[in-house]
């Protein structure tokens, strides 16, 4: 390395050296904002089933109807599909996307569903238990989220723990499929067109007949 290298090295080095000192603010790295799938940041959507089986005589779904009415269903189904949307960090929105209505909590803890979206009623605390379950709270009256029982639309009123809560991922059930493709019949090989190459109205070869 030569003299002229070796110098201009050293002057690229005092020149970094000098912009840390002039502008300290312009060398310092920032974390990139909502850069970690793991956390709950506003905007971030789900469509999830939300599965449940405590103190039901079924496992079902929680499922959001066309009137309001916000029930149990054993199977996945359009009206069951939800969306889930982070408000904020731990609180999250939960829509019907066929309904297009809010799931929301009354003061007595029943549920509905409402085409419009208050904040008060129509917000939940989300609890990630290590099980892969999740618990819901209403975030303004600290309710827990739980489907009625026996798929009655109104409230038990014994108090009872919260619910716990498996999102699944949000896809239905695949139509059944058309019968499949018959596998092509052996050729024959008493033909004068074994491999059927010439069509069906080519006949048997006499030279081929028993």
């Amino acid at each position: 390395m030569g003299w002229d290298e070796a110098g201009s090295q050293h002057l690229g080095l005092w020149v970094l050296m000098m912009l840390g000192v002039l502008f300290p603010e312009a060398c310092q790295a920032h974390p990139i904002p909502d850069s970690s799938p793991l956390l709950q940041f506003g905007g971030q959507v789900r469509q999830r089933f939300l599965y449940t089986d405590d103190a039901q005589e079924t496992e079902v779904h929680l499922e959001i109807k066309a009137d309001g009415t916000v029930v149990g269903t054993a199977r996945r189904s359009p009206e069951s599909l939800l969306e889930l949307k982070a408000l904020k960090p731990g609180v999250i929105q939960i829509l019907g996307v066929k309904t297009s209505r809010f799931l929301c909590q009354g003061p007595d803890g029943t549920l509905y569903g409402s085409l419009r979206f208050d904040p008060a009623a129509c917000s939940f605390r989300e609890l990630l238990l290590e099980d892969g379950y999740n618990i819901y709270h209403s975030e303004t009256l600290g309710l827990p989220l739980r489907l009625p029982p026996h798929n009655s639309p109104y409230r038990d009123s014994a108090p009872r723990a919260p619910a716990r809560f498996l999102p699944l991922p949000g896809l239905l059930p695949a139509p059944p499929e058309p019968p499949g493709i018959l596998a092509p019949e052996p050729p024959d090989v008493g033909s004068s067109d074994p491999l059927s190459m010439v069509g069906p109205s080519q006949g048997r070869s006499p030279s081929y007949a028993s």
